[in-house]
């Protein structure tokens, strides 16, 4: 697995900072980018100081804010260095976690000794894109003699763990 620094952190990966609340940003940043953000390295990760999270350049970035936190709000996060995760390589290092209660489906990095199926990046970004699809809209359930939630979770839990086709996981449960 890649270890990341200061150096290139900064390209093509995920990563998650978690929102500070208590750091003061000093005077002397190590980098300002041309969108107003704020680095500051130190020898555990980097602190950003920012109003913009998710897909930052070639990068998805995610803010794990706290309870008060609003969109465009400028916010500081932190993130260790081992909290980056290369997003452009054929590595399976990421799984879905979605939430029925809520009708969500995050991308995780992997955590040690996890037993979710594994997908790189890129699969996992398209898989997210069908599984909100299902989430939004129920018109596809009318095909189905199970109620809605019922078949939506069986066949979101199915595609989260297996190489199978959106398409092939619905016509073995119809």
């Amino acid at each position: 697995m890649k270890t990341y620094n200061k150096t290139n952190f900064f390209k093509h990966t995920f990563g998650e900072f978690k929102q500070i609340e208590n750091f003061k940003f000093p005077e002397d940043t190590n980098y300002k980018s041309k969108s107003e953000s704020m680095y500051f390295y130190t020898n555990e990760g980097v602190y950003r100081k920012s109003n913009h999270w998710g897909r930052v350049a070639n990068c998805r970035w995610k803010l794990i804010s706290n309870d008060n936190y609003k969109n465009q709000q400028i916010v500081i996060g932190f993130a260790k260095w081992t909290d980056f995760y290369p997003i452009n390589s054929t590595e399976k290092i990421f799984y879905i976690d979605a939430n029925f209660e809520e009708k969500t489906a995050i991308i995780q990095p992997k955590k040690e000794g996890s037993k979710n199926y594994l997908f790189t990046f890129s699969e996992a970004q398209n898989r997210i894109k069908q599984i909100t699809q299902l989430f939004k809209d129920d018109k596809w359930a009318n095909y189905f003699d199970e109620d809605i939630e019922t078949i939506r979770y069986k066949i979101i839990t199915e595609f989260i763990n297996s190489t199978k086709t959106l398409q092939d996981i619905k016509l073995l449960h119809k």
